[in-house]
């Protein structure tokens, strides 16, 4: 069966680390959905535009087999703000995979409960915004169906690292043969 992956934006998301994991996932065949919090047309945090496919509120009743948020400061901010995306967080954590890249991890997941007893990684000084969570020096770490990557740099290694959760070694290894990643 082909994973389904919701991926969601909020002004203010870093644009490396929303498309690269579309980009990926799409070519690995999952069905990806991106999300805005309101309007289509999404502004990033250098002021490229993305246009969303849906609303998160359309999706609300649809289940993903796994969701993934972007960072950037105000972009995470944006998405803890928002009762709607915590809600589906949780959700789809309860038989899915998470997946959340810099300021997302502490910043938005920090908020739901699911970090306690995690290891996870994230963007330095991030950790701030949800005392006690110590984030480990690394470009990606998986924990159990918890992917979290450390910030713009590593969205290449964190989004082939959710296709290896979501397929397989091997799709995750064609991938990356077809980008020449040698990461």
């Amino acid at each position: 069966m082909v994973p389904s992956v919701l991926v969601i934006l909020a002004e203010g998301f870093e644009e490396v680390e929303a498309v690269t994991p579309i980009d990926l996932l799409r070519r690995s065949g999952a069905n990806v959905t991106v999300a805005s919090l309101d309007t289509l047309a999404v502004k990033g945090s250098h002021g490229i535009v993305v246009k969303a496919d849906t609303t998160l509120s359309a999706c609300k009743k649809k289940p993903f087999d796994c969701i993934v948020l972007p960072g950037g400061g105000q972009g995470a901010k944006n998405l803890a703000a928002s009762y709607e995306v915590l809600e589906k967080v949780i959700e789809t954590a309860q038989s899915g995979v998470v997946g959340a890249i810099c300021a997302a991890p502490a910043v938005v997941l920090g908020k739901t409960g699911l970090l306690d007893g995690k290891r996870v990684t994230g963007y330095p000084g991030s950790e701030a915004d949800c005392p006690g969570l110590v984030l480990e020096n690394e470009s990606f770490i998986i924990d159990g169906s918890l992917v979290t990557g450390q910030g713009p740099g590593a969205a290449m290694p964190f989004s082939l690292a959710l296709i290896g959760v979501l397929f397989d070694q091997h799709t995750k290894e064609t991938i990356a043969e077809q980008l020449q990643y040698k990461g």
